[in-house]
């Protein structure tokens, strides 16, 4: 499940700082236009830390009902506290995503025992396929492949978005869960190709908000044996992956996004513009591939 090329959506907020509802909608349409596989609304991207309880529910509720069943939507429904991320996912599955995409618990630093606990916790209660979001630079802590290995073998855990940055984890992770139904997809566009190469299954992509068939060929090119043309690709976006994290995400892809004139907005503090400096090298990039 959650294969191929998810796009990590942005959240797009109107002039008064409220969701814009009706460009959500629009992105939703563009995505699934350009052929991509699946939407993840609601995650890092989404700037989730920074909406409120109902404000995270109806992204997830206008993204499932825009989407309207042609592709899966994997919500984004972690928490530091496991009563929270309860809550959210029991959301989620009420209102038809497909499964949902739990970041490991932030500034708390639990053990790996605690990280088990929360997740069988999720598992247990909530009935809908779930993603573990292994990506410590925000956490704080690392979920080791011993412990994935083990949620691997609980039902309803069927994969994870890794973005440790570390292909040794990447590897162990894929041969400890080898004979269990689990995906390992990437979370950093920048190792899309070396973790499939790996053994993974494609991408939960920032940079598809913005050129999705380019993602989406790269990864189905490489899926279909066709190493070449995924690794011309990689090399021709390589730049665009970059840039799109020069500063914190979802910064630039935001202010990509609202240079082409997508529903994009602005962003919730403590996040801000980009620094001009910044701006300029995002957008030679973006005029370098012909995007602007």
């Amino acid at each position: 499940m959650f294969e191929g090329v998810y796009t990590a959506m942005v959240t797009p907020f109107d002039r008064d700082g409220k969701i814009d509802e009706e460009g959500l909608r629009e992105n939703v349409r563009f995505q699934i236009r350009k052929g991509i596989h699946g939407l993840v609304p609601t995650g890092t991207t989404g700037e989730s830390p920074t909406l409120s309880y109902e404000e995270h529910n109806r992204v997830i509720e206008i993204v499932v009902d825009e989407a309207g069943g042609r592709v899966p939507v994997l919500a984004g429904t972690g928490s530091n506290s496991t009563w929270e991320a309860l809550m959210l996912t029991k959301h989620a599955k009420e209102v038809g995503a497909d499964g949902a995409l739990i970041v490991v618990p932030y500034y708390n630093k639990p053990t790996q025992a605690g990280l088990y606990a929360h997740f069988k916790k999720l598992a247990e209660e909530v009935d809908i396929p779930q993603m573990i979001y292994n990506i410590p630079s925000r956490t704080g802590v690392n979920m080791l492949p011993e412990t994935m290995a083990k949620l691997a073998k609980l039902k309803n855990i069927v994969g994870v978005k890794e973005a440790s940055g570390d292909l040794n984890q990447v590897a162990k992770i894929i041969e400890l869960t080898r004979g269990e139904d689990f995906t390992v997809v990437s979370g950093d566009d920048a190792l899309t190709l070396e973790i499939m190469k790996l053994g993974g299954r494609g991408v939960i992509s920032v940079a598809s908000n913005i050129v999705p068939e380019k993602v989406v060929k790269l990864v189905d090119s490489f899926r279909a044996g066709d190493v070449e043309t995924a690794r011309r690709l990689n090399d021709e976006l390589m730049p665009l992956f970059k840039a799109l994290f020069i500063e914190t995400n979802p910064v630039p892809v935001k202010t990509a996004m609202n240079w082409m004139g997508m529903p994009a907005g602005g962003y919730r503090l403590p996040l801000v513009e980009m620094q001009p400096e910044n701006q300029e090298k995002l957008r030679r990039v973006l005029v370098e591939m012909g995007v602007l």
